[in-house]
């Protein structure tokens, strides 16, 4: 949730929409406890009988995070949750369990009361999930860091301390931790951009900064204060916090809790409820007699008398009637206008300051030190060293096959990309060239550029090294090819999965599955009675830095089939233009020189069969060109 009311919508309109490609080579913190409840709901919603969603979710959203979209993402599990927040458990709770909300605590008594009361640990089963989740992460060598409280906090700190450059959290409050860009939602499977927040482009849209919006979150109300204070949506709370800089906005709320008001000065707590009303207040004459028939500055007697100087430069008359909804623009119309708005603008200050100054504690101190505070690692030492490591890929498989009931071939297909991704990288880093992925196939060729989502990727043919690990030694498990060019995928030692009948050149394009799992594109493997190879989407600049001799080989290549292309089809259209020789096939359209030269050698000879006579029609130089060829043509 985050911050009270429709607080993303009011920042939507200052979003960048990004691609697939904005978090290439970036640093994200991704908020784990974000993932495994909003999408393990979604897919029980579409999939009651979905075996452990949360699992599937984060493995395949993480392949897809690491390998297709370039990103490097640390992971924040949530910690001990704030006493503050106990309300907004419950509230939650209720929702999920469909009870009355009615029965929350909503008095400030009984709220300090919930407050106060000791805090009970999170829910057993959602614990279960997070240990689950951080497991697999640990299994696939993600680094994965555990906050204090909330772990959109820890993302926001790691962002504002610059060893992350994004987080994926639907939090809102991750701004008032301090976050500087966040990415609300995001689907890798989806050619949609998604949506990403900086801060830069809010403060210089609405004019927020951190502090600000702290204290709209605590008028609005938020996760760890759910009424906030009455009359406050988040557009009255803006239009409140901007009449106040960044430096003062909490120390005037402090002000106004006590009952001094900021814009009256001379007012303090003893003589509050003295001020006067909005009603009673009488606005200051300022503004000149007008005359009731025309409207300008007189009277008028003068104007019938006299003449009225306006009405006399727009028109003839003395004093014209004024239209319907006029308004003077003379100076003192101009005045008074100006403080009638400055009236009404006090007016209302006044009545804001009051609703505030009713609220007992305001503002709650405990909510300003949780969102400002910067120790939301739950290590004394501080953010330790960021690292990504090798999958293991036998407990892998083995925890993957227990918890999913999962094959491994499945397991170990899934997971090319991701391994090919890390290949690359560490081909790209280090000088030696003596690699193999998976410790069986090497850099082949690049075959050509493939389009995925809106984003360029070079298609990449591997080619194994040997062919004794191909084959089963099981008579059972064995599959017999059909064909010469029989597509095989290998997945490990021990399985194979036979393919229909395809080119090499070729391959099949793997259909995209749903957005809601995030699953990748199954690499292809073709298979022949001499070479195995495979077939993975790479990135174009990874491939680039890890192989630039083939990379370069690979665009000379392109751009002499395109020197080429374009030679073809200028040659077309340059035989186009001619003349062909001999009879023209029937049903070809002629074209409008050949068409008017056959036309006008028919009506030369027309008089010879009776249908007319070349001398009925009169093509006589001293025509015009139009009539002549509308009396050729009939």
């Amino acid at each position: 949730m985050g911050v009270g009311g429709s607080f993303w919508e009011l920042l939507k309109p200052y979003a960048r929409h990004e691609g697939a490609g904005y978090l290439r080579g970036r640093r994200v913190a991704v908020d784990l406890s974000f993932w495994v409840v909003s999408h393990s709901a979604a897919i029980r919603a579409r999939s009651p009988h979905a075996r452990l969603p949360h699992l599937r979710t984060l493995f395949f959203r993480t392949l897809s995070l690491f390998s297709k979209m370039g990103a490097f993402p640390v992971f924040v599990v949530d910690g001990q949750p704030s006493p503050l927040k106990s309300q907004a458990r419950a509230a939650r709770f209720f929702r999920g369990s469909g009870m009355d909300l009615a029965a929350l605590p909503s008095t400030e008594a009984e709220a300090e009361a919930s407050a106060d009361a000791p805090v009970h640990p999170r829910n057993a089963k959602f614990t279960r999930y997070v240990e689950d989740c951080v497991e697999l992460l640990e299994y696939l060598g993600m680094p994965v860091l555990r906050a204090k409280g909330e772990g959109e906090a820890l993302c926001a700190q790691l962002n504002n301390q610059g060893h992350v450059d994004a987080c994926i959290t639907s939090d809102s409050d991750a701004f008032l931790f301090g976050a500087k860009t966040v990415i609300k939602v995001l689907r890798s499977n989806c050619k949609e951009p998604f949506e990403c927040y900086n801060m830069a482009d809010i403060e210089s849209g609405l004019g927020l900064k951190r502090k600000q919006m702290v204290a709209m979150a605590l008028l609005v109300g938020s996760d760890h204060d759910l009424h906030g204070v009455p009359g406050f949506g988040p557009e009255t709370a803006l239009r409140f916090v901007q009449l106040f800089d960044e430096d003062n906005v909490l120390a005037k709320l402090y002000e106004i809790g006590k009952g001094v008001y900021p814009f009256i000065e001379g007012v303090s707590a003893a003589n509050i409820d003295d001020l006067p009303s909005p009603s009673t207040k009488s606005l200051p004459r300022a503004r000149s007699p007008h005359c009731s028939h025309c409207g300008h500055p007189g009277n008028k007697k003068n104007h019938i008398k006299d003449g009225c100087n306006f009405c006399l430069v727009d028109s003839l008359e003395n004093c014209v009637e004024k239209p319907a909804g006029f308004i003077c623009e003379c100076p003192s119309c101009d005045k008074a206008r100006d403080l009638k708005v400055q009236r009404r603008n006090e007016n209302w200050q006044i009545k804001v300051c009051k609703r505030i100054a009713a609220e007992t504690n305001f503002p709650n101190e405990e909510i300003i030190n949780l969102y400002l505070s910067d120790d939301n690692l739950d290590n004394e030492n501080g953010v330790p060293l960021l690292t990504w490591n090798k999958p293991d890929m036998e407990i892998l498989v083995d925890f993957l096959s227990f918890k999913q009931n999962w094959e491994p071939a499945y397991i170990r297909q899934r997971m090319l990309p991701m391994l090919s991704t890390i290949y690359l990288r560490e081909m790209a880093s280090s000088e030696s060239k003596s690699f193999l992925l998976y410790d069986q196939y090497k850099f082949h060729s690049i075959q050509r550029i493939k389009i995925r989502y809106g984003h360029p990727y070079y298609l990449v043919k591997w080619k194994r090294v040997t062919r004794s690990m191909i084959y089963n030694d099981s008579p059972s498990k064995q599959t017999e090819l059909e064909g010469k060019n029989d597509k095989v995928e290998v997945l490990d030692g021990d399985d194979e999965v036979v393919f229909s009948d395809e080119e090499e050149e070729e391959p099949t394009m793997i259909s995209q599955t749903t957005e809601l799992l995030d699953e990748p594109d199954v690499p292809q493997v073709l298979d022949d009675d001499k070479n195995c190879f495979l077939l993975t989407d790479e990135d174009i600049e990874l491939v680039n830095a890890a192989f630039p001799d083939e990379a370069q080989r690979f665009q000379e290549e392109q751009r002499l089939k395109e020197a080429k292309s374009r030679a073809q089809k200028s040659k077309l259209n340059v035989a186009g233009f001619d003349t062909p020789k001999g009879p023209r096939p029937t049903g070809v359209q002629l074209s409008i020189k050949e068409f008017y030269r056959s036309k006008k050698g028919l009506s030369g000879d027309s008089g010879k069969d009776g249908s007319r006579k070349s001398s009925d029609v009169d093509l006589s130089k001293n025509l015009p060109k139009s009539v002549r060829r509308r009396l050729l043509f009939d």
